[in-house]
């Protein structure tokens, strides 16, 4: 199999055929083997049935996951790379705002210059500025904190070797994050390609503050998860030694200033109350942090959705 192409589905029935068939003339011009991975996030239109009929139509080129529930894109993706098996990996949005006329170029990047992944980069877009410009602003914190120079981390078109997908877990709403996590997991190795952005023909956007907001909250998740997933004591438990170090030391000073200075009052104090504070807080990061790596010791590394249907 050359190329697995993974598309996540909520509510996109209309998109759907025309899709299906713009790839199978990209592929048969090229002579791929290759298989599309629908994966239904719990829509409440048509899409599975038509799903279904493409199923019949394509048959083994097509296969389809639908989740009883809305799970998100993360979800839908995670479950699509368990199921792909081909060399190439490639993602796309189901709206036809991605052209499948990039697969080849993007297949070529991985087989040929050898790169782990390619994340396109929707360099001119269709899209209002109400989603533009947050859009831009949250590239360059990303870039940023990331170190990864991509102009566009949430374009859904996207190609990986097999190997890269099968090792990163994708979950919440780290799909924008792909990269950071391949990263983490030593594929380092990572490309943009400009590719071509269309307007939306079909359905209506599902971008909204929500999702900037918890793309974030997302990105600080991620980077403490990475650096500090194997050792969380490593955090939480220098701060809080730090914590009681410093309650400890207050303490002793408060004691010696009563024992051996024969102060009064001391236990109506403000520093009194401060050092007893910062020792309980200190005491508290350090249980975090062991009962965090208890937690590490014992937890599970698989995720899993409630599927009603697999074709």
């Amino acid at each position: 199999m050359d190329i697995s192409l993974v598309i996540p589905v909520y509510n996109e029935e209309e998109s759907l055929p025309p899709l299906m068939e713009w790839i199978k003339k990209v592929m048969l011009s090229q002579d791929y083997e290759y298989e599309v991975v629908f994966v239904d996030d719990g829509s409440s239109d048509n899409s599975w049935s038509v799903i279904q009929s493409l199923k019949s139509e394509y048959g083994h080129a097509v296969k389809g996951i639908k989740f009883r529930r809305n799970y998100g894109k993360s979800a839908a993706l995670d479950t699509g790379f368990d199921a792909a098996s081909g060399d190439v990996v490639i993602t796309m949005d189901a709206d036809l705002q991605d052209s499948p006329d990039e697969v080849p170029a993007l297949y070529h990047m991985i087989m040929k210059e050898d790169y782990d992944m390619v994340s396109g980069w929707k360099k001119k877009r269709h899209d209002p500025i109400s989603k533009t410009l947050p859009s831009k602003l949250f590239n360059a914190v990303a870039r940023k904190a990331s170190g990864i120079q991509l102009h566009d981390f949430n374009c859904g078109l996207k190609a990986y070797k097999n190997e890269v997908v099968k090792e990163v877990k994708v979950y919440g709403d780290m799909h924008r994050w792909i990269p950071v996590l391949a990263k983490w997991q030593g594929f380092t190795k990572i490309g943009e390609k400009v590719v071509e952005h269309r307007k939306r023909e079909f359905g209506v956007s599902k971008f909204g503050a929500k999702r900037l907001i918890s793309g974030f909250l997302d990105l600080l998740s991620i980077f403490f998860v990475g650096k500090f997933n194997k050792q969380p004591m490593h955090f939480f438990g220098t701060l809080g030694l730090t914590f009681l170090f410093m309650g400890f030391l207050t303490l002793v000073y408060l004691t010696v200033s009563k024992l051996f200075f024969n102060e009064s009052g001391i236990q109506d104090r403000p520093l009194f109350f401060f050092g007893i504070l910062v020792f309980i807080i200190g005491t508290q990061l350090f249980l975090t942090g062991f009962i965090a790596e208890l937690v590490i010791s014992t937890r599970s590394k698989e995720y899993s959705y409630n599927i009603s249907d697999r074709i």
